[in-house]
């Protein structure tokens, strides 16, 4: 059992908990231990339960730690599952419905007997919500809204989650008997921003439909599509749902190839093996005469198919085919090419780690320097610095700075509002104090596309200006983009030498990849910055790079692959 799994496990214990209004107390109790769990650097709990260093893990208490060991002892947990048998079904989706809170919830199913999606619509059609005190007739429209987006986002879960996920199941997958070797596939491979299913295939020593057959059965199982086939759609009690396609050994590289790419790139890669006599047959190659064709490795399936070898973040069948028709693809970034983070907030703002702690992390990390950029004195509510506090923190860095000797700096950045005018919050006095300067939108999001596109283009002209942050203001699952006219500002990026942000904070994953190829045809410089809040959250990076990778971002175009010396020189050369 792994940290991740099992603090996944006790933040849902501690959502049903929050439902059944438990107090406040006892809810923390299990937030902290989840968020301690989280911060172990081990993928082997078991391990550290016999020398005793889990229980003596901060933010572990009894009932906590009882739980954590039934999980490392069955892979299970029967409070949990006494939770969900103790409420509703449909009462957990209702906290991911975009604006409800649980005490509006409590309060919903208190006086209007709602305990799903379906009954919070139908009362909200009716009108009875709108009636309710502490709703009225905007809240009712707001709730509307966020059922519609909650039932477009269908079961999905953000990536992060959804890695946690697929990697309790892989385990659970690679621990049978028969199954010789086993990877995770799909969306998850391809490092999409969201994951539904988690798709798995399997390399079975014995029959594969035989295999199969024993996860359809197994304990914890809710319910079963395509049962008796060697391709399983399986769902479990905690709505989970695992595609597993068991295959003979010898169809292993074909079917995680198949498994991994879009519908698009596999109907793309099947068209370019037809055109030279092969077929694409199942979970096989064939040739003229349907004699199946060894396949070593994916490269070598790339390679029949007269491509080179396309990255798994890459297939969406989105140009990816022309461009491994013109050369190998082999300079994408990759989390080793990373030299610092620009994008890190610290106890200065709202970040819950100091500087120092964020530079000792980043330096554990093997990189050569980070860059604190804390709120700007517009952003208020997350503690925003004043000039005042700008000197001091400085003052504080130029310390940290000092007392190094072993090369690594921190750099003096700021994450500074665009202000509904466009201008960066701070005058230019105090902007030239920064060796780089983040500007992000926090406010104002409804503006429409005209004012909200002038808005930013007016900040790429200010010439402090270094990097542009999550660029479309997306929450995933939570909250579209803002709407803007993002040919328009990747140009006028691209032109003033702004770097471009692929904010890795997995709830944002913004620039979205999709708008990628459009920037790098326009020569972009990227900045993958964690938006990291705490030293933990530092790992946050390894989302981005994914992003990066799925975009077809090369190690040159990013600009904290370099040295912070070139970092600098990047920011200075506009000024």
């Amino acid at each position: 059992m792994d940290p991740r799994s099992a603090a996944h496990v006790l933040a849902q214990i501690a959502a049903y908990l929050e439902l059944r209004g438990e107090s406040r107390f006892k809810i923390r109790a299990y937030e902290e231990a989840a968020r301690s769990l989280t911060k172990l650097e081990t993928d082997d709990l078991d391990a550290l339960d016999r020398t005793g260093e889990l229980a003596a893990t901060r933010g572990l208490g009894p009932a906590t730690l009882s739980i954590v060991r039934d999980l490392i002892a069955t892979g299970e947990s029967r409070y949990l599952e006494q939770l969900r048998a103790d409420t509703p079904p449909g009462l957990l989706d209702l906290l991911r419905v975009p604006g409800l809170a649980t005490a509006k919830i409590h309060l919903l199913r208190d006086a209007l007997d709602v305990d799903s999606v379906d009954s919070l619509e139908a009362a909200l059609q009716d009108g009875r919500v709108a009636k309710l005190k502490g709703f009225g007739p905007k809240t009712a429209q707001k709730l509307l809204r966020g059922i519609e987006f909650f039932r477009s986002s269908g079961s999905r879960v953000l990536h992060h989650r959804g890695a946690v996920q697929a990697r309790a199941l892989l385990s659970m997958v690679r621990a049978h008997p028969d199954v010789s070797a086993a990877e995770v596939a799909g969306s998850v491979r391809r490092h999409g921003e969201t994951v539904g299913d988690t798709d798995v295939v399997a390399a079975c020593r014995t029959d594969p439909r035989v295999v199969a057959g024993s996860f359809a059965r197994a304990p914890g199982v809710r319910a079963v599509a395509n049962e008796g086939s060697p391709s399983p759609r399986i769902t479990y009690v905690d709505g989970t749902r695992l595609d597993l396609h068991c295959v003979q050994e010898r169809d292993f590289v074909v079917a995680l190839w198949r498994a991994t790419g879009s519908a698009s790139h596999v109907a793309a890669v099947a068209a370019r093996l037809h055109e030279r006599g092969l077929t694409l047959d199942g979970d096989a190659v064939r040739d003229a005469r349907g004699g199946a064709i060894p396949v070593a490795d994916e490269p070598a399936l790339y390679a029949l198919a007269g491509l080179a070898f396309v990255p798994a973040e890459m297939r969406e069948g989105h140009g990816e085919i022309e461009r491994a028709a013109a050369g190998p693809i082999d300079d994408l970034i990759t989390i080793g090419d990373i030299q610092g983070a620009l994008h890190c907030h610290s106890t200065w703002s709202d970040g819950k780690s100091t500087i120092a702690q964020m530079a000792d992390a980043s330096r554990a990390r093997g990189w050569r320097y980070i860059g604190i950029t804390d709120h700007s004195q517009a952003a208020f509510y997350a503690g925003g610095l004043s000039r005042d506090k700008v000197l001091m923190q400085h003052a504080e860095i130029d310390g940290i700075n000092a007392a190094a000797t072993d090369g690594f700096r921190v750099l003096k950045g700021i994450e500074a509002d665009i202000l509904a005018d466009g201008s960066i919050d701070y005058d230019d006095a105090l902007l030239d104090h920064f060796d780089f300067v983040v500007g992000s939108i926090h406010s104002r999001f409804a503006m429409d596309e005209r004012a909200m596109t002038d808005r930013v283009l007016r900040a790429l002209d200010d010439p402090h200006l270094t990097v542009l942050g999550h660029p479309t203001g997306r929450l995933l699952l939570s909250r579209d983009a803002y709407p803007i006219d993002m040919q328009a500002v990747l140009e006028k990026a691209a032109e003033r030498g702004v770097a471009v942000e692929i904010n890795a904070d997995p709830h944002r994953l913004d620039l979205d990849w999709r708008l990628v190829p459009q920037a790098r045809a326009l020569g972009a410089t990227f900045e993958i910055g964690p938006d990291a809040h705490s030293t933990t959250s530092l790992d946050n990076m390894g989302f981005g790079v994914g992003i990066a990778r799925k975009g077809g971002i090369e190690r040159g175009e990013v600009l904290n692959a370099r040295s912070a010396d070139e970092v600098i020189a990047f920011a200075r050369r506009r000024r």
